[in-house]
């Protein structure tokens, strides 16, 4: 039996602070590169990767993310190495793509991983929510809160988060 590969990219943002942080998910959340609340990584979809956010699914909320909104977090929160801000002509330079949205677009297609793109940080800092967030922080996402998957509508997150 191989492992089953879903070939969408997840947004997974840090909600939550570490007030009884158990340390299995203190591990996770840190291999994830999630070390403070606010803090957004993008992610490939695997197995191995739904195990580690559904462990650490109460401090986490996940979901599908969409190439606009890539291009929003690559725009307006995405930092290189020395708190330099990413540029199309910094993509120009060191990538095939010409902008940043068609840099995002590669991405969401799965042609070019985050990683590969040099000086990259892989952390985007979000500002918090505005309006806040609009139900609690400490229910999942299905029992009317916010922690946990919410597929398509973490999109909508983000967009209030940049």
């Amino acid at each position: 039996m191989g492992e089953i590969i879903l070939s969408k990219l997840l947004a997974v943002i840090r909600i939550r602070g570490t007030s009884g942080l158990h340390p299995d998910v203190k591990t996770n959340l840190s291999l994830l590169k999630l070390h403070k609340p606010h803090h957004m990584v993008i992610v490939e979809n695997t197995q191995s990767i739904q195990g580690m956010l559904k462990k650490a699914s109460n401090w986490i909320t996940w979901g599908e993310i969409s190439a606009e909104a890539i291009s929003l977090v690559l725009k307006k929160r995405c930092y290189l190495i020395g708190n330099e801000r990413l540029t199309d002509e910094y993509v120009r330079k060191y990538t095939k793509y010409t902008s940043i949205d068609d840099l995002a677009k590669a991405i969401a297609n799965n042609e070019i991983k985050l990683k590969e793109i040099p000086k990259l940080k892989p952390v985007f800092r979000l500002h918090p929510p505005s309006g806040g967030y609009k139900k609690s922080i400490k229910k999942h996402y299905k029992n009317g809160g916010e922690l946990g998957y919410r597929g398509e509508a973490i999109n909508s997150l983000i967009k209030r988060m940049v």
